[in-house]
C-alpha cells in the first residue's frame, strides 16, 4: 500500500510507477496546462492522457511549467497516454505513438496503453507497442478497459505481459474478478472514474463513514483503493480540489469498514461496457 503522493509501485517490467496521479479526461486543452502544471507543484508525480482526449499538447505545456516551477527534472515525472484503438494497424499504432509524443514534447513515455480492446482489434496494436518498448521509447506498455476474456486472448499471443489494466473502479463496481485476473498475472489495476462520477456522494452509508474518518466521502473512495492496493487516477481542474483528492494518506480504514464498503458494489457502471462499447 503506497503511503504518500510520491510514493511508487514496482511494475512486472521494474519500472516504478506512481501509486496516486492525475487524469485529464475531459478537460479542455486551454484549462489542461494549469491543472496539470498545478498538480505537479502540489507533489503528483503521475499525469494520465490520451490521444482521444485532445489535449495532449496542453498536458505538455503543463508538464514544462510545472517542472519550471519545482526545479523537478523530466525523469521525476510518470507521463501515461494511449492510443484509440479502432482496429489500428501496426503502422498506424506507430504513427500515433509518435504524434503523441509530438504533441507533449516530450523524448519518451513512461507507459503507453491500448485505450480500449474494441472488437478484438488489437493484437497488431499490441505488436506495434511491443516493438516501442523493445526500442527503448516507451517505458513501460499497457492496457486499458481490457476484461479477462480481452487479458486471456491478448497473452495467448504476447511477448510482453502488459504492466497494468487500466479499468472503471469504485464501490458499486469493485471488480473482483478482474482483480483475481490481473493478480495472477502480476499485472497492477489502475481505476479510473474512481469516484463513480458522484454517485455514491449521497449515499447514507458513504455519509456516515465520512463523519466516523473526518473526511469527505471522495477522499474515503480514494482511500479505500489505496488500501485495497488499486492505483489511482483521480481528475480536477480546480487547484483545492487536486489538493484534496491527495489528502488520504493521514488515516486507515480499518477492516469492517472495508467491508462495508466492498458490499457496495452492485456491478453498476457510470462508462461504457468494454464488452459491448462499439468505435
Amino acid at each position: 500500500m503506497i503511503e504518500n503522493l510520491q510514493a511508487r509501485v514496482t511494475l512486472n517490467n521494474g519500472s516504478k510507477m506512481p501509486g496516486f496521479g492525475l487524469g485529464v479526461f475531459q478537460i479542455p486543452d486551454d484549462q489542461t496546462a494549469a491543472a496539470v502544471a498545478s498538480a505537479i507543484e502540489q507533489g503528483y508525480r503521475l499525469i494520465d492522457t490520451a490521444q482521444i482526449y485532445g489535449n495532449e499538447a496542453g498536458t505538455g505545456e503543463g508538464i514544462r511549467q510545472g517542472l519550471a516551477k519545482t526545479g523537478l527534472k523530466r525523469e521525476d515525472l510518470f507521463v501515461t497516454s494511449k492510443v484509440w484503438n479502432d482496429h489500428l494497424t501496426y503502422d498506424e499504432t506507430i504513427a500515433a505513438y509518435n504524434d503523441s509524443l509530438a504533441k507533449l514534447g516530450l523524448d519518451y513515455l513512461d507507459l503507453y496503453l491500448i485505450h480500449w480492446p474494441g472488437d478484438n482489434g488489437y493484437q497488431e496494436s499490441w505488436r506495434a507497442l511491443e516493438d516501442l518498448y523493445q526500442a527503448g521509447k516507451i517505458k513501460a506498455i499497457g492496457v486499458s478497459n481490457f476484461m479477462a476474456n480481452h487479458l486471456t486472448d491478448l497473452l495467448r499471443t504476447a511477448k510482453v505481459v502488459p504492466v497494468i489494466d487500466q479499468i472503471e473502479l469504485h464501490p458499486l463496481l469493485t471488480q473482483e474478478t478482474m482483480r483475481q485476473v490481473a493478480a495472477d498475472h502480476d499485472i497492477k489495476l489502475q481505476a479510473w472514474s474512481p469516484l463513480a462520477q458522484g454517485k455514491l456522494f449521497s449515499n447514507p452509508v458513504m455519509q456516515k463513514l465520512a463523519t466516523k474518518y473526518h473526511k469527505s466521502i471522495a477522499q474515503l473512495i480514494l482511500k479505500w483503493d489505496v488500501q485495497r492496493d488499486v492505483l489511482v487516477i483521480t481528475k480536477s481542474t480546480n487547484p483545492d480540489r487536486i489538493k484534496a483528492n491527495a489528502e488520504v494518506f493521514d488515516f486507515t480504514i480499518d477492516d469492517a469498514d472495508m467491508t462495508t464498503i466492498n458490499a457496495l458494489n452492485q456491478d453498476v457502471r457510470v462508462g461504457p461496457d468494454p464488452q459491448t462499447y462499439d468505435f
